[in-house]
């Protein structure tokens, strides 16, 4: 897949949320991380390029499809690494000491701490991408999900995210769950 392949990938009708703003997002947050080298750096830009390449929301599959993607696209000698990192971002779970794949997963994840407008902005989008599913089996399933992240005693991976990110983002879930179950 080509440079402009990508780009209009996430240019797609559809992509309210996984788009090319959630791209630069990203890279925007990464670009604030310290303590990484120039490899590590250049590698977790590959990986967020690709980790959305992939994205229909009628498939569970999509976090998978990326990978093989970018393992076809990547340089040899990050292929395997590109491809580990995309398929954290299916259940955002880190093993204790991966210190690109907790960098990684919370800048993904960083959206649940973001501003209240913001977060609304973003859960508004993401009931877009999912407007095939019924109101009621969306409410119940994105509960489901958002109880699932609030039970973690860790939500954000890298201690920066979750010193900077963990109240907000229990908050606004919270709110939300509050607005999906007519609270």
């Amino acid at each position: 897949m080509s440079n402009d392949a990508l780009i209009a990938a996430y240019s797609a009708p559809g992509r309210h949320y996984h788009n090319l703003a959630h791209i630069e997002d990203c890279l925007d947050l990464l670009s604030s991380v310290d303590n990484l080298s120039v490899a590590e750096r250049d590698l977790l830009v590959q990986v967020i390029w690709w980790h959305d390449a992939v994205y229909d929301p009628k498939k569970s599959d999509n976090e998978e499809q990326s990978a093989l993607l970018a393992e076809q696209a990547v340089s040899s000698d990050i292929r395997e690494q590109v491809g580990r990192l995309i398929r954290l971002t299916k259940s955002h779970q880190v093993a204790p000491g991966d210190r690109l794949g907790a960098i990684l997963i919370s800048i993904d994840l960083s959206i649940l701490g973001a501003e209240p407008d913001r977060y609304d902005a973003y859960a508004a989008s993401i009931r877009k991408e999912f407007s095939h599913v019924p109101d009621a089996a969306y409410r119940s399933g994105r509960s489901d999900v958002l109880r699932r992240f609030m039970a973690r005693p860790v939500i954000f991976p890298d201690p920066g995210f979750a010193t900077r990110y963990d109240q907000r983002a229990r908050a606004n879930m919270a709110r939300e769950i509050a607005s999906l179950n007519g609270w």
